[in-house]
């Protein structure tokens, strides 16, 4: 599944064919995707101009002229293509593995007024497309639960410490808790715990004092979970299996893996004479290096 760094830069590539532009006709050729879609789905969006496009976690988000907001979520395999109005077409480029032809998984396109066409494709259907008045977002069932973003400010070493302290599960589940960071997936949790020196095995609560106040090991984390993200973002992203940039480029991230899908292979800290490993915590895989991550 796409994580937060490849849904903002699908975001970013979104941004400039979307905002200001409104739809002038909708396409949609099934009544759902993963969930059905919102009655009358088409007809709501048709004439409606896009303010803005922002991103919540794993979530894009549309905000139209009428105070509704579009929301999009990828799931697997959802991606987009924008056909441009001077008939110039952006493929969705090669993917990591084989795919079936697009048009057949081809189920939602947004025809906008300059004659672009942004075409939502989904061979999975595990994406999904919502209505929400934006007075209710905060509080809808999708978003209500969903912790901090981790590239914002509320992201400090204080913060966290307060919120892991007493914790006895490990720290890499804490991490991929959606209800106390909103975005961060398996991928770079793993990345940002090596950087950060820590085994994926200790348990969160050893990240905080007995007041709850943060330690070293806690401001590193931080710290680390901020920059491989920045990073996978100017890098386009990791492209794993069915992750597109909008523009169609594959992301680039994940040749600067230091852990993740490295099993058996050396660490790649200077001196380190570890071999990174593979374990399986709540039906995830971790990757780490035992000799670098205490």
């Amino acid at each position: 599944m796409p994580e937060l760094p490849e849904v903002e830069t699908v975001r970013l590539g979104l941004e400039p064919v979307l905002v200001g532009n409104s739809f002038q006709t909708v396409e949609q050729r099934r009544k759902d995707l993963r969930f059905p879609l919102p009655k009358r789905f088409a007809e709501r969006l048709q004439g409606r101009t896009i303010d803005g496009l922002d991103r919540r976690a794993k979530y894009l988000l549309a905000r139209l002229d009428d105070g509704e907001v579009l929301v999009m979520h990828l799931g697997m395999t959802g991606r987009f293509r924008i056909a441009r109005g001077n008939g110039e077409t952006v493929k969705p480029g090669a993917f990591a593995h084989r795919q079936t032809k697009v048009p057949k998984h081809e189920h939602i396109v947004f025809h906008l007024a300059d004659g672009a066409a942004v075409r939502y494709s989904d061979t999975r259907r595990f994406g999904f497309m919502d209505l929400i008045p934006e007075g209710e977002l905060e509080h809808h069932a999708l978003f209500h639960r969903l912790g901090v973003e981790p590239l914002g400010d509320d992201l400090t070493a204080e913060w966290l410490a307060s919120r892991l302290k007493g914790k006895t599960a490990s720290i890499k589940a804490a991490l991929l808790d959606q209800r106390l960071i909103a975005g961060l997936g398996n991928i770079y949790a793993c990345e940002a715990l090596y950087r950060a020196r820590i085994s994926p095995l200790r348990k969160a609560g050893m990240l905080a004092t007995k007041t709850g106040k943060p330690t070293k090991q806690t401001q590193a984390l931080v710290k680390a979970i901020k920059s491989v993200l920045e990073e996978a973002i100017r890098a386009g992203g990791s492209s794993l299996r069915d992750y597109a940039r909008a523009d169609g480029r594959l992301g680039r991230f994940q040749h600067r893996f230091k852990v993740y899908g490295r099993e058996g292979k050396p660490c790649r800290s200077n001196g380190c004479s570890g071999v990174v490993r593979r374990i399986v915590q709540n039906g995830r895989s971790t990757f780490y290096c035992p000799h670098c991550q205490r």
